[in-house]
């Protein structure tokens, strides 16, 4: 049986169970079984390197709470033993009362939150099992000790279906979709920016760590030495997140990518006091797609500068921080940023252009991001020179985009191309900062070759900037 016919064979049982009731559900639960999995697969690999060199591995899991222990025990044939498989409640009992507080304890007992048996420790404490039958439960780990994860082509495999998963998910309604960024426009920012081995790369809103993902790809192509390799795995790729099911999410997306110990921590970015960042923390890469929309509470805004209650313009405001000098970073972000007049986004922007080269701005069309009813931009910068000349790229497709006909890369072909010497064409153009309005710093996308052409807007459009509106309103009545 293929690998996607296991995950599809899983997502039917799920689909039955009374714990589970959406595609986020199916996505954690599916996820803890995975990792489990790939835990005892991880652990038979690195004790047969451990053998091969006359040593002994001394295993991270207990035996009986191993997966062959517990999960799909083995006849000396090396079928699953369903005699002595648990299964109903003994199975269901032995998982809630018995294994999920054994695995959460490694939080406590690990020695550094950069190591696997931490990791271990945090997921599940983030975790509930949501498998109400214990009967579910036995058939989903048959189907699932058929997915293995040792050779390349099986991580492979599985990252493309777990990112499907993910992808379906954020399509499922609810608050997926603040996981998913479309991956055609994460790997055109990657190309743009051109990470290096040896770069550290950080997203401090990773979500299902989409960007670091593709980072890795990017990188891993490029990685021809075991020194190199090891830089990839240990000491180049950082996360942060702030919900627990994306933390999950991200981490299994990462590891199922190839990152064995990913370092994305749990925790809420912007409750860091801006002022206590140093030289140590700050990173060459930066990629991110920070929430937007979101509102945060006014002791969260006293650690910035510049105070807002927008989440994605503090974001922007850590992200500036962050940089190193001479650190590059690709920015998603709401087009309304370029012109919002209030004192907070104007005090950005002055921000962003006196202390960093925003070079280009791509400006994407409605319906890159599935059912956000929103317009975005891709902010692109290095640190450490103010600007003198953005370049603009306006991406014009002949077609509307959605569900049945998402963004893909070779629309994004020709703004890759010409991005490399900034050139102008009808869909490219610059903008002299000496020209902006010294007052409202507008950055707006203006295409000088398009002539203004009257168009009804989306009801989308036109709701977001209503609340937009709203919410700049209700800061002037606020500050009054």
């Amino acid at each position: 049986m293929n690998y996607e016919q296991i995950f599809k064979n899983i997502d039917d049982i799920l689909w039955k169970e009374a714990g589970c009731s959406n595609e986020l559900d199916y996505v954690e639960q599916t996820s803890w079984i995975l990792f489990l999995k790939y835990l005892d697969d991880l652990e038979d690999e690195r004790s047969d390197e451990m053998e091969l060199q006359g040593k002994e591995y001394k295993r991270i899991i207990k035996k009986e709470y191993r997966w062959n222990s517990w999960a799909c025990p083995k006849t000396s044939k090396g079928e699953i033993d369903h005699k002595n498989a648990m299964t109903g409640d003994d199975l269901t009992d032995f998982v809630n009362l018995k294994l999920f507080p054994y695995l959460k304890e490694f939080k406590n007992t690990a020695t550094t939150p950069d190591t696997l048996e931490y990791k271990i420790g945090e997921i599940f404490s983030e975790l509930k099992n949501k498998i109400v039958s214990g009967y579910n439960m036995r058939e989903i780990l048959n189907y699932a000790d058929g997915l293995h994860f040792q050779t390349a082509t099986d991580k492979h495999e599985m990252s493309h279906l777990y990112e499907s998963k993910i992808h379906k998910m954020g399509n499922a309604g609810r608050n997926g979709g603040e996981y998913y960024t479309p991956r055609p426009l994460i790997r055109t920012i990657v190309k743009v920016v051109e990470p290096e081995i040896g770069d550290t790369i950080y997203d401090g809103a990773c979500g299902s760590a989409g960007f670091l993902c593709e980072a890795f790809n990017y990188l891993n192509e490029k990685a021809k030495t075991v020194a190199e390799k090891n830089t990839l795995q240990k000491s180049t790729f950082y996360g942060k997140e702030k919900k627990g099911l994306a933390y999950i999410i991200g981490i299994m997306n990462m590891i199922f990518h190839g990152v064995e110990a990913p370092n994305i921590m749990h925790t809420n970015t912007l409750a860091e006091d801006l002022s206590q960042i140093q030289q140590k923390d700050r990173k060459d890469i930066i990629l991110a797609n920070p929430p937007f929309g979101g509102k945060e509470r006014s002791e969260i805004q006293q650690n910035f500068p510049i105070k807002t209650g927008e989440t994605a313009y503090l974001f922007m405001e850590h992200f500036i921080k962050m940089l190193k000098a001479g650190g590059r970073a690709g920015v998603v972000i709401k087009n309304t940023f370029l012109s919002n007049t209030d004192n907070a986004s104007i005090a950005l922007r002055r921000e962003l252009l006196e202390s960093c080269n925003l070079h280009t701005i791509l400006d994407c069309p409605s319906g890159v991001f599935t059912g956000a009813g929103v317009k975005t931009v891709v902010l692109f910068f290095e640190k450490g020179k103010p600007t003198e000349k953005v370049w603009y790229y306006q991406l014009n497709l002949d077609r509307n985009l959605g569900k049945t006909n998402p963004l893909n890369e070779d629309d994004l072909a020709d703004f890759v191309a010409l991005q490399k010497t900034r050139v102008h064409s009808p869909n490219s153009w610059s903008l002299d900062v000496k020209d902006l309005n010294p007052d409202t710093l507008d950055l707006s996308v203006k295409n000088p070759n398009k002539k203004e052409e009257k168009t009804l807007r989306e009801p989308s459009e036109i709701i977001a900037e209503m609340q937009d509106l709203n919410k700049q309103s209700a800061e002037i009545l606020k500050n009054l």
